[in-house]
């Protein structure tokens, strides 16, 4: 990983929009983290377990009557990262960002990949985030990694 955390397995994975709301709040965790390339001809492999941060995309659409497809919540570059069974094998828990006036969408990526990909979905917060979101996240990601060291080989892909 390009900016990867030591190996004992807290490393964060994120997707950040042109608008740099999600980039803004991972940096005020102050944790080492590797973005998601913002063009999708560049891609991101990873080597240790990680937890995912990802905006929702989308939710104005639901909200003003239209339909809804889990495709169109995920950023297709995190689609395109999650894609790849590699990956997709040492994602341990997703965080989503999102817009609550999209009602009943709010955050809706984060269930999207943790229903897909079978792992917890830890916590949803609006927009940049709040001081209380980012204290929150920080101390939640260090209990989740205390627990899955303590509970959980550590599952490396083929």
């Amino acid at each position: 990983m390009a900016e990867s955390s030591d190996s004992s397995g807290n490393a964060l994975v994120y997707f950040s929009s042109a608008s740099e709301n999600t980039h803004r709040f991972v940096e005020k965790l102050g944790l080492p983290a590797t973005r998601i390339p913002l063009h999708t001809a560049d891609s991101l492999r990873v080597d240790e377990p990680y937890v995912l941060i990802v905006p929702t995309y989308g939710g104005g659409r639901h909200v003003l009557g239209g339909n809804r497809s889990d495709k169109d919540f995920v950023p297709r570059q995190v689609a395109k990262f999650l894609n790849d069974p590699h990956n997709r094998a040492l994602l341990r828990g997703v965080i989503a960002a999102g817009n609550t006036n999209f009602g009943e969408t709010f955050c809706y990526a984060g269930e999207v990949i943790s229903r897909k990909c079978g792992v917890p979905y830890l916590y949803r917060f609006e927009l940049m985030g709040t001081a209380e979101d980012v204290e929150r996240v920080r101390e939640g990601l260090g209990l989740f990694w205390q627990q899955q060291r303590q509970h959980r080989p550590v599952r490396r892909p083929a």
